[in-house]
């Protein structure tokens, strides 16, 4: 542990940042980085862009902060209005909160009361996915398949019903088709046990982040989920606090489908890492159906504040502006042809999956067998300081369940230019054979 005041996740000495521009950062040694994960993937249109700071400024020389249930804000239902217009009216209704957590946990509540004000205060729970990942608060943790972040908080989290997520690599069914008609019936039948008449929602992640390395769904799973939903009654929560806000090349990712949630998360690119936002967005008849019941019994003190929608729509203007969602998808399919190309070259690259510049690498050690590094080798970890080392950001996690497998996302600013995909697997290239080589080298696992 170290001997400063603050501490967070990890006991692992780290450079002090100084500051940043594009997709470069830099510390306070002079050491400069590729931020090739926009962060958290959060950094959508990279760092130090001068029209959200202009923007940020002028909202400042007027107001920061207004309470709610005070005063409306202008710039509030400004951005509320272009929320809505970016699901071309699908999704009709928004709820500012600061946090992707905040979002999913807005969700939950929401759901929770539209039933109770239908009379149907059964339904409070809800079906998830295994791996998956929804945040950190105790609600939306309890949704969360990820065994490491659940362990130690079972006692006070409800805790959602699991179902096997899609996962086009490691199937063990003939076919695609079959798997994923598999897992429907998996889903189905969990819902059958539980007790139709006590779920609340499913909740879906359509493209997977940090606990699955973006692994892909497909277009019969998410119209078999719709189905579900409406067979038995229940609502489609989709998370999109990763995905959403142009990541995958559209608004949000459900678009790729055609298949509209009846609630939706959103909170990383919405703010770009220049100020902490997120949004619940809904349909009409769901929020209209909890008002005539009383209003929605939630809320933060910073939601909705000015300062933050200012933030976001400063966002949304550079994306429309700077065709963002155009690049996204020019420069993820360049990154996905030259991922492939180091696939060709790096036998620790079993698979390669996601869309737009939300792309996923799975490291194996047997590449036939789709063979995981043994947890203990700690592959992701290993793999994430070497880059480090040569200037490079990746995000790791584990790949199955947490408990074992190694994956890393490739996911930088959608502001990235062709020659800044070239720079990234350049550093990339050479980060992996300092990483195969390592593997040749020990025998810990040999």
């Amino acid at each position: 542990m170290s001997n400063n005041a603050l501490f967070y996740l990890t006991s692992e000495t780290m450079p002090v940042v100084s500051h940043a521009d594009g997709i470069h950062i830099w510390d306070t040694d002079g050491k400069h980085y590729i931020d090739a994960c926009s962060g958290a993937i959060t950094c959508n249109i990279g760092h130090n862009h001068p029209a959200v700071k202009n923007a940020m400024v002028e909202q400042l020389d007027k107001i920061a902060f207004s309470y709610r249930t005070q005063f409306e804000s202008q710039v509030a239902l400004d951005l509320a209005e272009q929320l809505v217009e970016l699901t071309a009216g699908e999704l009709d209704k928004v709820y500012f909160v600061g946090s992707g957590s905040e979002a999913v946990e807005s969700a939950i509540k929401l759901a929770i009361q539209y039933f109770v004000c239908q009379g149907q205060p059964e339904r409070h729970r809800f079906v998830s996915l295994r791996p998956s990942y929804h945040g950190s608060t105790l609600g939306a943790l309890g949704l969360t398949g990820y065994e490491p972040l659940e362990a130690p908080f079972r006692s006070v989290t409800q805790g959602s019903i699991k179902v096997p997520s899609p996962d086009l690599y490691r199937y063990q069914e003939s076919s695609v088709e079959e798997h994923i008609t598999s897992l429907l019936e998996q889903t189905e039948q969990a819902i059958q046990a539980a007790g139709a008449e006590t779920i609340a929602a499913i909740v879906l992640e359509p493209v997977g982040g940090a606990s699955t390395g973006g692994r892909m769904v497909t277009q019969a799973y998410m119209e078999g989920l719709r189905t579900l939903c409406d067979r038995y009654g229940c609502l489609f929560i989709m998370d999109e606090v990763l995905s959403g806000m142009g990541r995958t090349g559209q608004w949000f990712a459900y678009q790729h489908f055609g298949v509209a949630p009846d609630i939706l998360a959103l909170a990383k690119g919405l703010g770009s890492g220049y100020y902490p936002i997120a949004a619940m967005l809904a349909r009409g008849s769901i929020v209209e159906q909890v008002s005539q019941g009383g209003g929605f019994m939630h809320g933060h003190t910073y939601a909705g504040n000015p300062l933050a929608c200012a933030t976001g729509q400063a966002v949304i203007e550079v994306m429309k502006s700077e065709h963002l969602l155009d690049n996204c998808t020019q420069r993820g399919n360049e990154l996905r042809e030259k991922l492939e190309q180091l696939a060709l070259k790096h036998p620790s690259i079993g698979n390669i999956r996601g869309i737009g510049l939300l792309q996923g690498v799975e490291l194996v050690q047997d590449r036939n067998a789709k063979k995981p590094f043994p947890a203990s080798f700690n592959a992701y970890a290993k793999l994430t300081e070497l880059a480090k080392a040569r200037g490079l950001l990746i995000y790791p996690r584990r790949s199955l369940d947490g408990l074992a497998g190694d994956h890393f996302l490739v996911t930088p600013p959608l502001t990235v230019s062709q020659t800044d995909i070239d720079d990234i697997i350049d550093l990339l290239d050479g980060s992996l054979s300092d990483f195969e080589h390592l593997v040749a080298t020990a025998e810990t696992f040999l």
